[in-house]
């Protein structure tokens, strides 16, 4: 969320840009931003900007009788600002609009990316913040002061400066640029930090020239939350000046401690990180680790040169090329083939050089010619339909018959499913034939 620096520097940008410009007409609210309406409409009008802590307040004046026509305070969230354009050159997430009567026709936008901001037509500053630490600095020391018994200053520091009822504008990145210019662990006790601020504040005795002296020496927290937030400003309107509205690169190079190498990190009770540099206090969460930023190495980039040629036709090389590969690819595979063919030859003479020594018994032909002696019987085991002993196969298929003399068996006459389902119930079942039954049967039918 913006701080009071950015709140303070937006209303600068308001009243520098708007000064001279005469406003008129209806404002208009974007479709799309869930805030309220704004109901004004006048034919000539005038925009000035006040801030307050966190929160910016837009008085519309009338150019007729130069009396406070409206308001509206702002919020700006995460992202809200404001900006003075063309109408050509209207920003893409302008939600709320402001256009002007003299030509060329401009337009002051609230624009907010992400929408987290809010704006109330007519409203007051929000009565749970405090003074501002910027534009009341005395209220706001005072309101601190008279409240150091309240339970709230028994939690740390830290936490403490969080709290827009008392630090009105202080946000992450300032709290930790005060408690480390100060040297104050972030979880302190509340109370026992702004103690010494009282006794200061207290001593009346001293003249205002010793005062003065004492505070550019030995500044209190108190004091650094006015005087820090003010050199953010002197900051950022330098960049103002060159030009650059939203550029805070000045303001990043003086940082010292917030999101800086080599500083420690820890998340306070609210889930907010807090930076600082060596113990971190009594009052630090335990089981939490204490994180450390590492040493950010500047990588330089490396420029590469780069040569601008011609392209070259390489279409005649290419096809060379890919003669030369078949060519290599055909030679490859007959000396592929010829390897083959010689080791074939080895094997089938390594063979038969074995099969001499072993003797006849075990004699092996070359394989695809071998044969079956007619002498040699083959065991096998006979069927009991057929007398005939089974041919040897050769390679699943059946050899035909040497010995055509021999009577082939005729085939066995089946009895048929019909004449089994025609017998009467009451017969008695057939028997099954035995062999000796059917050779019988088989000698009737040859006489």
């Amino acid at each position: 969320m913006p701080e009071g620096p950015e709140l303070h520097f937006a209303s600068l940008y308001v009243n520098n840009k708007c000064d001279g410009l005469r406003f008129g007409g209806k404002v208009e609210k974007s479709a799309v931003s869930k805030n309220s309406e704004v109901p004004f409409s006048c034919p000539e009008y005038t925009i000035r900007a006040v801030p307050r802590g966190k929160e910016v307040k837009l008085i519309l004046t009338s150019v007729a009788d130069g009396a406070d026509v409206a308001c509206i305070v702002f919020r700006f969230g995460l992202s809200g600002r404001f900006k003075l354009t063309t109408e050509e050159e209207l920003p893409k997430h302008a939600h709320l609009r402001f256009y002007t009567l003299d030509a060329p026709r401009q337009v002051l936008s609230y624009v907010d990316p992400l929408r987290f901001g809010n704006w109330v037509y007519n409203g007051t500053w929000q009565r749970q913040r405090g003074p501002c630490v910027i534009t009341e600095y005395d209220k706001f020391r005072e309101n601190v002061l008279t409240h150091l018994s309240a339970k709230l200053f028994d939690k740390p520091i830290c936490e403490v400066m969080l709290n827009q009822k008392y630090f009105n504008g202080i946000g992450n990145y300032l709290r930790s640029e005060i408690l480390h210019r100060l040297k104050i662990p972030p979880f302190t006790p509340a109370r026992a930090v702004l103690e010494s601020a009282t006794d200061q504040s207290q001593n009346g005795d001293l003249s205002l020239s010793k005062k003065i002296k004492i505070k550019k020496e030995n500044p209190d927290l108190l004091q650094l939350c006015n005087s820090v937030p003010l050199e953010v400003i002197h900051l950022a309107e330098k960049g103002f000046r060159r030009g650059h509205h939203h550029d805070y690169t000045l303001v990043l190079q003086w940082m010292q401690c917030y999101n800086a190498p080599g500083m420690k990190s820890l998340r306070d009770s609210n889930g907010r990180t807090i930076w600082f540099q060596g113990e971190p206090g009594p009052l630090a969460p335990k089981g939490k680790k204490v994180l450390k930023k590492r040493k950010s190495v500047d990588i330089k980039p490396v420029k590469v040169k780069s040569k601008a040629t011609k392209r070259k036709s390489t279409r005649g090389k290419l096809t060379a090329v890919k003669k030369e590969c078949k060519e290599v690819k055909v030679e490859a595979g007959e000396e592929t083939a010829v390897k083959r063919r010689r080791a074939k030859m080895t094997e089938n003479t390594t063979e038969d050089a074995k099969m001499r020594n072993k003797g006849e018994q075990g004699k092996r032909l070359p394989r695809g010619k071998k044969t079956v002696d007619p002498e040699v019987k083959v065991s096998r085991r006979q069927s009991p339909r057929s007398p005939m002993p089974k041919t040897p196969s050769k390679r699943g298929k059946a050899i035909k018959q040497e010995k055509e003399d021999v009577p082939t068996p005729k085939p066995r006459t089946r009895r048929l499913r019909s004449d089994v389902g025609n017998q009467p119930k009451n017969s008695p079942k057939l028997k099954p034939r035995t062999r000796r039954q059917s050779a019988l049967r088989a000698a009737e039918n040859k006489s």
